[in-house]
Protein backbone atom coordinates (compact mmCIF):
# COMPACT_ATOMS: atom_id res chain seq x y z
CA UNK A 1 0.00 0.00 0.00
CA UNK A 2 3.24 2.23 0.51
CA UNK A 3 4.93 3.18 -2.86
CA UNK A 4 7.19 5.77 -1.14
CA UNK A 5 10.40 6.51 0.93
CA UNK A 6 9.65 7.58 4.15
CA UNK A 7 11.44 8.19 7.26
CA UNK A 8 8.93 6.75 9.58
CA UNK A 9 5.64 5.32 10.21
CA UNK A 10 3.70 7.31 12.19
CA UNK A 11 0.36 6.69 13.78
CA UNK A 12 -2.72 9.29 11.26
CA UNK A 13 -3.70 10.06 14.54
CA UNK A 14 -0.66 11.57 15.97
CA UNK A 15 -0.25 14.02 13.03
CA UNK A 16 -1.09 17.73 13.47
CA UNK A 17 -1.63 19.83 10.76
CA UNK A 18 0.01 23.23 10.32
CA UNK A 19 -2.34 25.55 12.44
CA UNK A 20 -1.19 28.10 9.38
CA UNK A 21 -2.03 26.20 6.81
CA UNK A 22 -4.31 28.25 4.70
CA UNK A 23 -5.57 25.76 1.98
CA UNK A 24 -9.10 24.43 2.45
CA UNK A 25 -10.27 20.92 1.48
CA UNK A 26 -13.76 20.52 0.60
CA UNK A 27 -15.35 17.10 1.48
CA UNK A 28 -15.72 15.32 -2.08
CA UNK A 29 -12.25 16.50 -2.57
CA UNK A 30 -10.93 14.78 0.64
CA UNK A 31 -13.18 11.60 -0.20
CA UNK A 32 -11.81 11.66 -4.01
CA UNK A 33 -8.35 11.78 -2.80
CA UNK A 34 -9.28 8.87 -0.40
CA UNK A 35 -10.30 6.78 -3.12
CA UNK A 36 -7.36 7.32 -5.10
CA UNK A 37 -5.21 6.83 -1.98
CA UNK A 38 -7.09 2.65 -1.86
CA UNK A 39 -6.66 2.36 -5.54
CA UNK A 40 -2.66 3.78 -5.94
CA UNK A 41 -1.81 3.40 -2.74
CA UNK A 42 0.45 6.08 -0.68
CA UNK A 43 2.88 7.53 -3.47
CA UNK A 44 3.98 10.43 -1.71
CA UNK A 45 5.51 10.43 2.14
CA UNK A 46 3.68 13.19 4.24
CA UNK A 47 6.13 15.91 5.33
CA UNK A 48 6.92 17.17 8.86
CA UNK A 49 8.68 19.83 10.07
CA UNK A 50 11.45 19.44 12.52
CA UNK A 51 11.38 22.24 13.68
CA UNK A 52 7.77 22.48 14.61
CA UNK A 53 7.11 18.99 14.57
CA UNK A 54 3.52 20.18 12.49
CA UNK A 55 2.69 18.72 9.07
CA UNK A 56 3.99 21.01 6.35
CA UNK A 57 3.03 19.13 3.05
CA UNK A 58 -0.14 16.31 2.95
CA UNK A 59 -2.73 17.98 5.06
CA UNK A 60 -5.38 16.27 2.43
CA UNK A 61 -3.56 13.36 2.31
CA UNK A 62 -3.35 13.29 5.52
CA UNK A 63 -7.49 13.79 5.98
CA UNK A 64 -7.95 11.62 3.00
CA UNK A 65 -5.96 8.59 5.06
CA UNK A 66 -7.87 8.80 8.30
CA UNK A 67 -11.54 8.91 5.77
CA UNK A 68 -10.13 5.67 4.56
CA UNK A 69 -9.19 4.53 7.89
CA UNK A 70 -5.40 3.99 7.32
CA UNK A 71 -3.86 3.92 10.40
CA UNK A 72 -0.22 4.93 9.69
CA UNK A 73 0.66 6.87 7.50
CA UNK A 74 4.74 7.72 5.29
CA UNK A 75 6.15 10.77 7.02
CA UNK A 76 9.62 12.31 5.93
CA UNK A 77 11.17 15.02 8.75
CA UNK A 78 12.68 17.72 6.86
CA UNK A 79 14.56 20.95 8.79
CA UNK A 80 13.81 24.51 8.46
CA UNK A 81 15.94 27.46 9.21
CA UNK A 82 13.23 29.53 10.68
CA UNK A 83 9.34 29.91 11.04
CA UNK A 84 9.43 32.02 7.87
CA UNK A 85 11.21 29.48 5.35
CA UNK A 86 8.86 26.94 7.22
CA UNK A 87 5.96 29.38 6.45
CA UNK A 88 6.65 29.68 3.62
CA UNK A 89 6.81 26.36 2.23
CA UNK A 90 3.57 25.77 3.39
CA UNK A 91 1.90 28.10 1.12
CA UNK A 92 4.05 27.74 -1.66
CA UNK A 93 3.61 24.33 -1.97
CA UNK A 94 -0.47 25.16 -1.58
CA UNK A 95 -0.74 28.28 -4.33
CA UNK A 96 2.28 26.67 -6.54
CA UNK A 97 -0.14 23.86 -8.12
CA UNK A 98 -2.48 26.73 -9.30
CA UNK A 99 -0.01 27.58 -11.87
CA UNK A 100 -0.58 24.30 -13.90
CA UNK A 101 -2.66 23.57 -16.52
CA UNK A 102 -3.59 20.18 -17.30
CA UNK A 103 -4.13 18.96 -21.10
CA UNK A 104 -7.95 17.83 -20.77
CA UNK A 105 -8.08 17.06 -24.43
CA UNK A 106 -5.12 14.69 -24.63
CA UNK A 107 -6.06 13.04 -21.34
CA UNK A 108 -9.21 12.84 -23.41
CA UNK A 109 -6.94 10.70 -26.23
CA UNK A 110 -5.45 8.92 -23.80
CA UNK A 111 -8.49 7.50 -22.28
CA UNK A 112 -9.17 4.54 -24.95
CA UNK A 113 -6.30 2.99 -24.59
CA UNK A 114 -7.13 2.22 -21.03
CA UNK A 115 -9.50 0.16 -21.88
CA UNK A 116 -13.46 0.14 -21.10
CA UNK A 117 -13.03 -1.18 -17.67
CA UNK A 118 -10.81 2.19 -16.49
CA UNK A 119 -12.52 4.18 -13.61
CA UNK A 120 -12.31 7.83 -15.13
CA UNK A 121 -12.53 8.60 -11.24
CA UNK A 122 -9.30 7.44 -10.85
CA UNK A 123 -7.82 10.44 -12.51
CA UNK A 124 -8.77 12.88 -9.53
CA UNK A 125 -10.50 15.25 -11.94
CA UNK A 126 -13.58 16.47 -11.10
CA UNK A 127 -16.61 16.39 -13.72
CA UNK A 128 -14.36 14.67 -16.08
CA UNK A 129 -16.30 13.54 -18.96
CA UNK A 130 -15.13 11.65 -22.28
CA UNK A 131 -15.42 14.00 -25.55
CA UNK A 132 -17.06 11.45 -28.67
CA UNK A 133 -13.98 9.00 -30.02
CA UNK A 134 -15.43 10.42 -33.27
CA UNK A 135 -14.68 13.63 -32.76
CA UNK A 136 -11.00 12.74 -32.73
CA UNK A 137 -11.58 10.74 -36.26
CA UNK A 138 -12.79 13.90 -38.09
CA UNK A 139 -10.37 14.76 -41.26
CA UNK A 140 -8.05 17.83 -40.28
CA UNK A 141 -9.01 19.43 -43.69
CA UNK A 142 -12.30 19.15 -45.17
CA UNK A 143 -12.46 19.49 -49.09
CA UNK A 144 -14.79 21.93 -50.87
CA UNK A 145 -16.63 19.20 -52.98
CA UNK A 146 -17.26 21.31 -55.55
CA UNK A 147 -13.38 21.88 -56.18
CA UNK A 148 -12.21 19.45 -59.25
CA UNK A 149 -8.34 18.97 -59.74
CA UNK A 150 -7.57 20.29 -62.95
CA UNK A 151 -6.88 17.62 -65.70
CA UNK A 152 -3.07 18.57 -66.85
CA UNK A 153 -1.25 17.77 -69.59
CA UNK A 154 2.14 18.55 -71.44
CA UNK A 155 2.39 21.16 -73.79
CA UNK A 156 3.51 19.32 -77.27
CA UNK A 157 6.01 22.40 -77.72
CA UNK A 158 7.89 23.13 -74.49
CA UNK A 159 6.99 20.45 -72.36
CA UNK A 160 5.26 22.24 -69.68
CA UNK A 161 2.30 20.91 -67.70
CA UNK A 162 -0.86 22.98 -68.48
CA UNK A 163 -4.80 22.46 -67.54
CA UNK A 164 -6.21 20.00 -70.54
CA UNK A 165 -8.86 22.73 -71.26
CA UNK A 166 -6.72 25.50 -71.18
Amino acid sequence: MIHCKYDALIPVADLKPHPKNRNKHSTEQIDRLSRLILYQGVRAPIIVSKLSGFIVKGHGTCLAMELAKILEAPVVYQDFDNEEQEYAFVQSDNAIASWAELDLSGINTDIPELGPEFDLDMLGIKDFLIDPIDKFNEPSEKKDPEFKEPELKTCPNCGVLIEANG
